[in-house]
Parts: C-alpha cells; sequence; structure tokens
C-alpha cells in the first residue's frame, strides 16, 4: 500500500469513524500457503485502533486480506476502535465465534490478556511489546531491523554533512531496535556520521513529524529517516533525500526516497492460520516470521539514487544476511542524538 500524503489522511482519519468488512470466502477444502489442508476456512477478525491506511496496520491487512482472497480465511475487522473500547470490541468478536483474532495490544496489554484467558478455545495473534502466554495467547511485533540496516548503510553513503535526522512516534522497542539497525548501517559506511533524533510521541501526527524534520535540517541534517508520515514531505520540500519505513513511499516521493525497510505480515498470518486450521495454535511468538529469511523483510533500493559501488556492497550485505553469515545487533533501548 502506497504512503499517503498528510492531508489527505488526516481527512480519512476525521471522515472515519468505524468500519467493518467482511471478505467472502471463494471457496472451501483449501491448501494454505503453510501446507496445511483446511475443511473450511478460518473465521478471523483483527482489531485496529487507527486506520486500515497507516503503514504498519496496512501490512497486517494486507496479508489478512491476501489469505481472504485465497479463500483461506473469512475475514472481518474493526479499525479506530479506542483503547476504551479494545476489550468489548475483543469480546464481541470472541462471542461471535471467531476462531483467530488478531490486532495490537500497546498500551492496553493487560485488558486483552484477560480477554484471552476469558477464552481459550479461541486463538489471539497480537502485536506486542511482552511474550506469549498460555494456552492461547500469541505475539507478533515488525523485526525488520535486517532492511534497516541495510536502508542506513545507503543513508550513510548518501550524506554530504554527515548529519542524519531521524523522526520517531514513541520510543518502545518496537521502533527503537530499527532506528538502531539503521543507524548502525550507516555506520558501517561512514563512521563519522552523526544523528539528530527527535520521537514525536504520536503514532500519527504529520504536521508535527514534518515541523520535526524542517527543525532538523535547519541542524545540519540532509538525509532523514521517515519513520513516521510528514517527514518525507518536509524532505521534499527542501530537496533532500529520505528513508522510508515498513512501507514502499517511493511511488508517492519520486527523487526522494533512497531506500526502505518494508514489512510484509504475510508468513505470520499464514503460519498461524495454518496452526489454527491444524488445530495446533499455541502460545507463542511469531516475531521470526518477520525476518528476512522467512521472507518477512525486504529491502527496496532505489538504485538510480544510489552510487554502484554502494549498491554493490549493500547487496554483498544482504547476501551475507540471508545466508547467515551476518546478524544485525538488536538493541531496544531508546536512542538518543550524538553530541
Amino acid at each position: 500500500m502506497k504512503e499517503r500524503k498528510g492531508g489527505l489522511l488526516l481527512k480519512l482519519i476525521g471522515s472515519i469513524s468505524r468500519r467493518i468488512l467482511l471478505a467472502s470466502v471463494v471457496g472451501v477444502g483449501v491448501l494454505t500457503s503453510a501446507g496445511v489442508a483446511a475443511a473450511e476456512s478460518i473465521k478471523v477478525a483483527a482489531i485496529y485502533t487507527l486506520p486500515v491506511e497507516q503503514q504498519w496496520i496496512s501490512r497486517i491487512h494486507k496479508a489478512l486480506n491476501t489469505a481472504a482472497e485465497r479463500g483461506d480465511i473469512e475475514y472481518v475487522f474493526s479499525e479506530n476502535v479506542a483503547n476504551t473500547d479494545y476489550e468489548r470490541v475483543m469480546r464481541e468478536y470472541a462471542e461471535q465465534g471467531m476462531q483467530l483474532i488478531v490486532g495490537e495490544v500497546f498500551g492496553l496489554e493487560r485488558a486483552a490478556r484477560k480477554v484471552a484467558g476469558d477464552y481459550p478455545e479461541t486463538a489471539f495473534l497480537m502485536g506486542s511489546s511482552f511474550g506469549p502466554v498460555a494456552p492461547n495467547f500469541s505475539v507478533f511485533d515488525n523485526w525488520i531491523h535486517e532492511p534497516s540496516y541495510l536502508s542506513g548503510m545507503a543513508a550513510g553513503a548518501a550524506t554530504e554533512t554527515n548529519v542524519i535526522g531521524m523522526v520517531g512516534g514513541y520510543a518502545i522497542p518496537e521502533v527503537n531496535r530499527l532506528m538502531h539497525a539503521f543507524m548502525g548501517g550507516a555506520r558501517e559506511v561512514n563512521p563519522d556520521v552523526k544523528f539528530i533524533v527527535n520521537f514525536i510521541d504520536s503514532w500519527y501526527d504529520p504536521p508535527k513529524a514534518k515541523e520535526s524534520a524542517f527543525a532538523m535540517m535547519d541542524a545540519g541534517a540532509d538525509i532523514m529517516y521517515a519513520e513516521r508520515f510528514g517527514v518525507s514531505d518536509a524532505a521534499v520540500e527542501r530537496g533532500i533525500k529520505a528513508v522510508g519505513n515498513v512501507i514502499d513511499t517511493s511511488g508517492d516521493y519520486p527523487g526522494t526516497i533512497l531506500a526502505s525497510a518494508l514489512w510484509h505480515m504475510e508468513a505470520t498470518i499464514d503460519k498461524a492460520v495454518a496452526n489454527v486450521a491444524g488445530g495446533t495454535f499455541d502460545a507463542a511468538d511469531y516475531g521470526q516470521y518477520s525476518f528476512m529469511a522467512y521472507g518477512g523483510g525486504s529491502l527496496v533500493l532505489d538504485e538510480s539514487l544510489v552510487a554502484t559501488n554502494v549498491v554493490d556492497a549493500i547487496r554483498a550485505k544482504e547476501a551475507d544476511i540471508m545466508a547467515g553469515m551476518f546478524r544485525v545487533n538488536v538493541n531496544d533501548d531508546r536512542p538518543v542524538s550524538d553530541n
């Protein structure tokens, strides 16, 4: 899904209160991509605290729609669900007989786990900062630190001022580790690079992210790490380059996006659906299915904007990651600006 411009999304969020979509099933007795034959499609519901157009949520929504189009699942979802309403929606879906409930529970961990405990026959797969809990509460995350490292290599080689700006949403482990990986990749190719880091304490506030980006550019940053919407818009206005995160935004910002670390949720969803279909779903951490080796993460690189020798170095490092010859360090601590 392409990143929308900030203004469009602001209007969209203002106009959407809550929608529920039913994806119809096209067949029975299909074979899931994980190789488990299902006698019938699995009933899946997803609960999102933001619109499905938001980049992180869009990847989950895309993967579930793909499974629905194959006929593996019947898919319904609720979006823009407030934290105060989340528990009620979870219970409603469980009472409706949903076999798998997917969502993100950052900020409402205790409530979500309580609901799962009340419905032990329902499978729950939730984006979470914490671990699984038996018998039925599994967790996932967008572990795309590997392509983030590679995108950092492109940025580190491209900066002329040796200053890179980084705008994040919240300083939680899921964001921190991607930013640290990016910084590590940049430093591999450019030991002199410095970083300006700021968190806007919002998952969606393009004007605030844009303002933060402008301040970093005024301080010398000539490459921007766009963890949030709004940053790439600022880069376009100032005529500098940016690096994307989670989704490919190069089509919306031609000539601006050097590289993007992409998240693909399909491997995670397909594994969970197969386990539910096979009666083997239990409490587990599905994070590994976001790794590049499982097809859960990838790098998109605009080779017209990156020097040939840098492209070669990035591809070589990518091959080492895929071969298990290089492991990107995981650092969940809050990243800070260089002095």
